[in-house]
């Protein structure tokens, strides 16, 4: 750790004047802010926590009572029918009646036929059923807050990758900007040697192979910086889908060194603890939600009660009086006893999905655990890297401007001079590739240990 600080110092200590420093505003964080309001990937994971917090109001509303108008109208003849012989039953008794009386008073009657289809009939009513004992409701609601909670996590766990993401591409179009600045730096040197050369060669003490040498330089440089630039234009594509802007929209080039590499030492004081990590509380929740599912499925046996209450109307030829209207309320018990063994396999099926989720949980542990110490040692080799590429840049630049001078005073040859100029350009390479390597170890090391603070909107 003692040598870690020493490093971290090193690079506190070392003066970058490749890119402007972004006075009070740190530029990256604008694009994280940015990517976190705009990326598509991010917004379609927004939906899915939209549509869990809707599947669980719709959960919340199940305890509420139902309440629907319900109608109905028949009207049928012929089919099966029923007689009742009413007129043979007491035709008999009226004629002695009527003699008693000596009167007409009890006249004869006919016997009635009845068909069971109803004859211009209507059935309407106010239905309602209010649950009161059902535990499928309330475990219902509890799965349904789980898989809201795990559609958060999950949500966030992108988030992280995305900011690690958006870290990587603006340190790899610095680094790309960084690459074409010292190829462009080498082609001036290599047109100023040219220039010399063809001074020397007019004053008879230069050789022609070496102008042909130089212009040779000086292309294979200019197809150099074209790759360079291809290469920042790519990175500057890929922030802008990050950020789901248009592609060719430029992209800020200050970068607060002194900020990041502040943050590099924040980074490695934290350590290797992944408890923050959104992925191991996803797991957790779907351990939990297994666990919720294995519990319903015991809870088979418990019974069901429901409550319910009609107010209608019915009558034939759309009759409406005291005597067509009703009521009609009760309760509805429902009591489980065999279902051929059905749930004792539900069960059993839930008890396996609860035992893979758990150990899913202990791998992904595991892995995270080691990815996070591999991520700790890699910032501590590159900032290793980093150092021994400083040293590599102070002796190149002293060997190149001694090479150099020696040159131009005859001393030395040029092939010398070519030598000292590329071993330069593949130093500031180096520590070009180096210091940024720094850079995204250190957000890796972020990402794997989840010490970046998210802002919660």
């Amino acid at each position: 750790m003692k040598k870690n600080t020493q490093i971290i110092a090193l690079l506190l200590s070392f003066g970058l004047s490749f890119t402007k420093v972004s006075s009070q505003e740190n530029i990256l964080q604008q694009y994280i802010d940015s990517a976190l309001k705009n990326n598509i990937a991010l917004q379609q994971k927004n939906i899915s926590i939209e549509k869990a917090m809707y599947s669980l109001k719709t959960a919340k509303a199940l305890f509420q009572p139902t309440l629907a108008v319900q109608g109905s109208y028949q009207t049928g003849e012929g089919g099966r029918s029923i007689s009742f012989p009413v007129g043979d039953l007491l035709n008999p008794v009226y004629a002695t009646l009527n003699k008693l009386t000596s009167s007409n008073n009890f006249p004869q009657i006919n016997n009635v036929e009845t068909n069971f289809f109803p004859s211009n009939f209507y059935d309407l009513k106010v239905n309602s059923v209010m649950p009161i004992y059902n535990k499928d409701i309330q475990f219902n609601k509890q799965i349904q807050e789980q898989q809201l909670e795990i559609q958060k996590t999950d949500a966030e766990a992108y988030k992280r990758e995305l900011i690690k993401n958006i870290k990587t591409a603006f340190y790899n179009y610095h680094a790309a900007l960084r690459a074409v600045k010292i190829y462009e730096n080498a082609a001036e040197l290599a047109n100023e040697g040219k220039k010399v050369n063809e001074k020397l060669l007019a004053n008879g003490k230069g050789l022609p192979a070496y102008i042909l040498r130089a212009e040779s330089e000086i292309s294979q440089l200019s197809a150099q910086i074209n790759d360079g630039e291809k290469q920042v234009e790519a990175a500057k594509m890929y922030m802008n889908f990050l950020m789901n802007r248009d592609l060719d929209k430029n992209v800020d080039t200050a970068l607060n060194q002194s900020l990041e590499f502040q943050q590099i030492k924040q980074s490695n004081a934290v350590g290797t603890s992944v408890s923050g990590r959104e992925e191991l509380k996803l797991l957790s929740g779907l351990v939990d939600l297994n666990n919720t599912v294995l519990q319903m499925n015991k809870a088979f046996w418990y019974p069901k009660l429901n409550g319910y209450l009609n107010l209608g109307s019915q009558s034939n030829n759309w009759k409406f009086n005291q005597q067509s209207t009703y009521y009609l309320g009760g309760l509805q018990l429902d009591i489980p006893i065999f279902n051929g063994k059905r749930n004792q396999y539900k069960i059993r099926q839930a008890e396996l999905e609860k035992q893979s989720a758990t150990n899913n949980l202990k791998q992904a542990t595991q892995q995270i655990s080691l990815s996070a110490k591999m991520a700790q040692n890699n910032l501590t080799a590159s900032l290793v890297n980093y150092t021994s590429a400083q040293k590599q840049m102070e002796a190149a630049s002293a060997y190149q401007r001694l090479i150099e001078r020696g040159y131009r005073e005859g001393v030395n040859t040029y092939i010398e001079t070519l030598d000292a100029r590329n071993q330069l350009i593949n130093a500031s390479l180096l520590i070009n590739i180096n210091e940024f390597k720094v850079l995204i170890a250190a957000a890796e090391l972020e990402r794997e240990t989840a010490s970046y603070q998210i802002q919660s909107k």
